[in-house]
């Protein structure tokens, strides 16, 4: 657990929220006042907000804006212990029934609390999440986090683990409760950003009823900076996380299998993103690797004709995948993969 540095409680911060809100701070000074702001525009008004300098190398930065909001929030400062750690800080000194989780690059729109608190209680729930707007670095204005990764069925384990639900973050309202008999995130898995998979999965485990709307209620930024990282550390972490969730809880045979089946399509993925590195920087046999090994589990004819064409005119190849995937070169490393 992080030692804390400081903590400040502003005077006009809600004593009795029924809704605490909980952003872990680093590296985000330049998106935290449009982060807070969306907040304090909320048409829900019992909440705080309890932001958790996470010992961010941009603290002065970050509290010179701050300076704006100290009399609004409550600000506690920490040595690094990343994103799990802060985020439990937060939840431990939340004094509302319930807890709502947002990263300080992401963006609420004003009714978020207000139709999450609505949704959940009219459905009997004890966890929502609802869609957002993907803005930032993306393909296209105007998707949707669920038109990309749609949450289909009951977001119980088998949904979550198998990647039919998504749950995002930003999104999320939870009794403070059920967070912490779930045992709250686990700061000693390694800093993947997988944390929250791994508490989604517990909570599930733990018969907590956890359901979604699809209503677009956030803004939620894509970025190759941001905590998502490029194509390959995200399919990367997918692979690692979900070989810990195999070892770490208790399966019964039918989660095992569904977990077993999800691990070799994520397996799958990550040799696909690696292909495509290689065949940007023109290592072509790499390239040729990765994407047949990736297609053992795909059994693609695009794959296929991906390989003969790489094997026939590959220059001509990498032109063309620039071409038609412009939107996806930002997100694919040049070198440490």
């Amino acid at each position: 657990m992080s030692k804390f540095v400081e903590k400040k409680i502003g005077q006009k911060a809600n004593r009795k929220p029924r809704v605490s809100v909980v952003i872990p701070a680093y590296n985000v000074a330049g998106f935290i006042a449009e982060t807070l702001d969306s907040v304090l525009a909320q048409t829900f008004t019992s909440y705080e907000i309890v932001l958790v300098n996470d010992g961010s190398p941009d603290t002065e930065k970050l509290e010179k804006i701050l300076e704006n909001y100290f009399e609004k929030i409550v600000y506690i400062k920490q040595e690094n212990g990343g994103t799990a750690s802060a985020r439990n800080t937060g939840i431990e000194n939340a004094r509302g029934e319930f807890i709502a989780f947002l990263d300080g690059d992401d963006i609420w729109l004003p009714e978020n609390l207000s139709e999450q608190i609505k949704f959940l209680t009219e459905n009997n729930l004890e966890m929502i999440y609802a869609d957002a707007f993907l803005f930032g670095e993306v393909r296209a204005a105007g998707e949707t986090y669920m038109q990309k990764s749609p949450s289909t069925g009951a977001a119980d384990f088998e949904g979550i683990v198998s990647g039919r639900c998504s749950v995002i973050t930003s999104g999320t309202l939870c009794y403070k409760q059920k967070i912490l008999d779930a045992g709250m995130f686990d700061a000693e898995l390694p800093r993947i950003g997988m944390e929250d998979l791994d508490l989604w999965l517990r909570l599930a485990k733990a018969g907590v009823g956890i359901g979604y709307q699809r209503k677009i209620l956030l803004k939620y930024r894509v970025s190759p900076n941001s905590l998502s990282g490029n194509s390959i550390q995200r399919a990367r972490r997918e692979v690692i996380g979900l070989n810990i969730v195999k070892e770490k809880l208790n399966l019964t045979p039918r989660e095992r299998e569904v977990l077993r089946e999800t691990l070799a399509e994520a397996e799958a993925g990550l040799l696909l993103e690696i292909g495509k590195a290689h065949l940007l920087r023109e290592e072509f046999a790499e390239a040729r690797k990765n994407f047949r090994a990736a297609n053992a589990h795909y059994k693609k004819t695009k794959l296929k004709l991906i390989d003969l064409a790489l094997a026939i005119s590959p220059k001509t190849m990498v032109r063309l995948f620039k071409k038609q995937r412009a939107a996806e070169l930002p997100f694919i490393p040049s070198s440490d993969f």
